[in-house]
């Protein structure tokens, strides 16, 4: 190790002629690859929407690891389309200007790269102000560093996030988003190929309820400290903590970390998980790159473009996929226990529910229709079937005030009760605008087979359409029961 102390303390020119050899815009703004197509344009999205989004903003949502804290809360959802968002919901005191909000939110959502957490809509409604980006499913960077569990983050994969987060800095800045707030591990997160991304939330300027450092002074650029103003170089310095971060796997202060690189003591610096694991030569140059974006003055310290061919060169394991150098599962969603209905009924998606009802059938009924052959016998009883058979028709076509007529006749005609008939009538006055009408037919449903996942599910539509949200996530609970149990013994 005295060979990598002594390269570490070397004076050279290094940020000053790093900076000077460039020569133009990075050709790596985004990464290297873009496809803007995958990725859903800006939208402005009601409050009711994304209430639904995240099961009213339930508590079982909160996704604690994006670093947020009260009162910015992040949850995780599902729009009616089957995409998974990340919801920021500010406090009510955060964004006094509606204006304000609306404009910063659609200049960063005009932001597209892979290389970024991509804000895709908000919303602004009252004093509500909510952001919504990108689900990111594999957690944050200060998870894996700090708090691993399986594995420690390999060498190869610290030396690409931080490439990736660079590339994601000069990105931004090259399309006039310089400023970044707050920039730290929790910033930071997988999306489903094990690839890091830069929250989008970092880039909105501060609004009244939150600041641009974390209270941890000693964090804190030293001109900020001064100015209280975030500038390029502050994003620089911040950047440096992080990558303070990968080489220990630890929390330090800077000024802790530089005492220990100065007194050359810096093995002490060094994540023991790493140990024989990279070149003596690879750990001099990111140890240097951080130890000049820590400099005390702003000036000294590299910029965006410089810190991308840095780290460029030092890259290890090119061709291996994050997902394999991060130990993450790829191409498999996690198990979801919950079936499309209950994912439909809590979306509140009535075109999928409509879907579902209609593939189902008549399956869940049991001994119905056995009845029904034999009551054909009478000119009443084929009667009363030809209402069934129109309201099925009417229903398929989504003709709803036909099926909700249809099905009423064959119900009067007092023939056996038919949970399938309630359910398909519930989501006819569903539609129809009815959710009372709704959830009388889905408790009828209960009423008629008590054990049968579709009725609770049902009625938590129709809960959600009334605006009572808790008590549709409670009947949603006694659903995934229902269908747990059914599950188990199938």
């Amino acid at each position: 190790m005295g060979s990598f102390c002594s390269r570490l303390l070397r004076p050279c020119g290094w940020a000053s002629h790093l900076s000077s050899s460039i020569i133009g815009p990075s050709n790596r703004e985004n990464g290297g690859k873009e496809d803007k197509g995958s990725w859903p344009i800006f939208s402005e999205y009601s409050y009711e929407q994304l209430q639904v989004a995240t099961s009213g903003f339930s508590t079982d949502n909160i996704v604690s690891e994006h670093g947020e804290k009260a009162p910015n809360v992040v949850y995780k959802g599902m729009l009616h389309n089957g995409r998974k968002i990340a919801v920021k919901r500010f406090g009510r005191s955060a964004w006094p200007d509606s204006r304000q909000f609306l404009e910063e939110s659609r200049s960063v959502g005009q932001l597209r790269s892979e290389r970024l957490v991509n804000l895709i809509g908000c919303c602004c409604e009252g004093d509500e102000r909510l952001l919504v980006a990108e689900f990111m499913p594999n957690e944050t960077l200060a998870k894996h560093l700090f708090h691993w569990e399986t594995q420690p983050m390999t060498w190869a994969m610290r030396l690409r996030v931080a490439l990736y987060l660079a590339q994601a800095l000069d990105y931004c800045g090259s399309k006039g988003r310089a400023l970044y707030h707050d920039l730290n591990a929790y910033r930071i997160l997988f999306d489903q190929d094990g690839d890091p991304r830069l929250s989008c939330f970092g880039l909105m300027k501060n609004s009244r309820d939150g600041k641009s450092y974390s209270t941890n002074l000693a964090f804190t650029p030293p001109e900020y400290m001064k100015t209280g103003r975030v500038t390029a170089e502050s994003v620089v310095y911040s950047f440096g903590t992080v990558l303070l971060d990968l080489l220990s796997g630890k929390h330090i202060p800077p000024s802790h970390a530089l005492d220990l690189i100065y007194g050359k003591n810096f093995q002490m610096l060094l994540d023991s998980c790493l140990e024989g694991h990279f070149s003596n030569d690879d750990g001099t140059e990111l140890v240097k790159l951080a130890t000049h974006c820590l400099q005390k003055e702003p000036r000294d310290r590299p910029n965006r473009k410089a810190l991308v061919i840095a780290l460029s060169s030092l890259q290890k394991e090119t061709e291996v996929p994050s997902h394999v150098l991060m130990g993450i599962p790829h191409g498999t969603e996690p198990i979801n226990l919950s079936s499309p209905l209950h994912e439909a009924c809590t979306r509140l998606d009535l075109t999928a529910i409509h879907e579902i009802l209609e593939n189902v059938g008549y399956r869940d009924d049991k001994g119905v229709a056995n009845e029904l052959s034999f009551q054909m016998w009478t000119n009443q009883m084929q009667e009363i079937l030809n209402n069934k058979n129109s309201g099925d028709a009417a229903f398929r076509g989504k003709d709803f005030e036909t099926a909700i007529n249809c099905y009423t006749k064959f119900i009067d005609g007092g023939t056996k009760a038919s949970p399938t008939v309630y359910a398909r009538r519930c989501l006819s006055y569903l539609m129809s605008d009815k959710p009372q009408e709704a959830l009388g037919d889905a408790m009828q449903a209960q009423t008629v087979s008590p054990n049968w996942p579709t009725a609770f599910y049902l009625q938590a539509a129709a809960l959600l359409s009334l605006g009572m949200e808790k008590d549709a996530r409670e009947t949603l609970k006694e659903g995934t029961a229902l269908e747990a149990k059914r599950n188990s013994r199938n």
